[in-house]
């Protein structure tokens, strides 16, 4: 990387240009330093997560790049309020291929800077690398929760309740909507129903405004992003208890009721393709009505979809009531 004769490398230029103007917090010291600072909310405890996301895996090569900044902090917010954690700071580390232009990263920048304010998630500094190898972004993000309260994905105790926020298998929808637009199952959607599909598939909506019920409410807590019955079946397995899902009860939007209506068989996609970034929650019988009524509150669907029982596995009752036996509980990487 070039070097003027201030000193400043060609990354010190690219930061004043496109990042140093979306880091505002004190404790990012204006991008100048080597690390930042941050003081946690008295009484609190710091949550911390990181996630990357690559070009070709979790987002395609022309998505517009201030929607890809966007995903690749929204992945790190829905962990973060899984746990019932509500966002201090992100740290940010892009490795960009040598035809990356300044066009992509100021459209980059203006994204992460939108959603920064959006979410109250401050940019508190990283790193900037250039690779022969693929786009790949890596965001940690910090958060906090009462001393002692991060809903873990241990806690779930046999007669809670399953729930789950939103709706589940659009971002797959969206993914191979893209990828087999002529797919039968797309064929009765119209324009606004595809449009929704795409969406949710390349701008997750990570619930944090639910995050402070999930603390006072939930026994557990999971982040749906590998699939619904994969993280349920973490969850289980953390809790050692058992879970049983049923696919009835699963709030579907309507594009996704009708390609199922043309591909019942999609239902095991949706389980298990991932990209939901909703969360999985267990929650006493007694504490049900107040996380929904915290949910209504919110503008966020919370829905029963299941019970957690003793035992362990996880079944899952098919639409037609009989337990389905999926292929593919989540997706993965290895």
């Amino acid at each position: 990387m070039s070097t003027r004769q201030d000193g400043r490398s060609g990354e010190d230029q690219l930061i004043d240009r496109f990042f140093r103007p979306i880091a505002k917090h004190p404790g990012a010291l204006g991008l100048v330093d080597d690390a930042a600072f941050l003081t946690p909310p008295a009484g609190s405890d710091l949550v911390l997560t990181v996630d990357a996301v690559v070009v070709g895996v979790h987002f395609l090569a022309d998505d517009p790049a201030d929607s890809v900044a966007k995903k690749a902090l929204r992945v790190n917010l829905s962990d973060l309020a899984a746990k019932g954690a509500k966002p201090l700071g992100a740290l940010l580390s892009l490795s960009m291929p040598e035809n990356t232009g300044d066009d992509w990263l100021a459209a980059f920048a203006r994204g992460l800077g939108e959603d920064c304010a959006a979410f109250d998630c401050p940019l508190l500094g990283g790193d900037m690398t250039g690779t022969p190898g693929l786009l790949t972004i890596s965001i940690t993000a910090i958060g906090a929760v009462p001393t002692g309260r991060m809903v873990r994905r241990k806690g779930a105790q046999p007669g809670d309740v399953l729930v789950i926020t939103g709706t589940i298998g659009d971002a797959v929808l969206g993914l191979k909507l893209r990828r087999e637009p002529n797919n039968p199952a797309f064929a009765r959607l119209n324009r606004t129903a595809r449009a929704l599909l795409a969406d949710r598939y390349l701008l997750p909506q990570p619930r944090v405004a639910l995050a402070r019920s999930l603390h006072e409410h939930a026994t557990a807590a999971v982040d749906i992003s590998d699939g619904l019955a994969g993280d349920v079946g973490k969850l289980a397995a953390a809790s050692g208890v058992a879970a049983r899902i049923e696919a009835k009860r699963i709030p579907f939007s309507a594009p996704a009721r009708t390609a199922l209506s043309e591909e019942p068989n999609l239902v095991e996609t949706m389980l298990g393709g991932g990209d939901d970034y909703e969360i999985a929650a267990t929650v006493p019988e007694n504490r049900l009505k107040a996380l929904q009524a915290a949910g209504t509150e919110s503008g966020i669907d919370v829905t029963a979809i299941g019970r957690i029982e003793a035992g362990e596995g996880v079944t899952v009752l098919g639409l037609d009531g009989q337990p389905l036996a999926l292929k593919q509980a989540s997706f993965s990487h290895f």
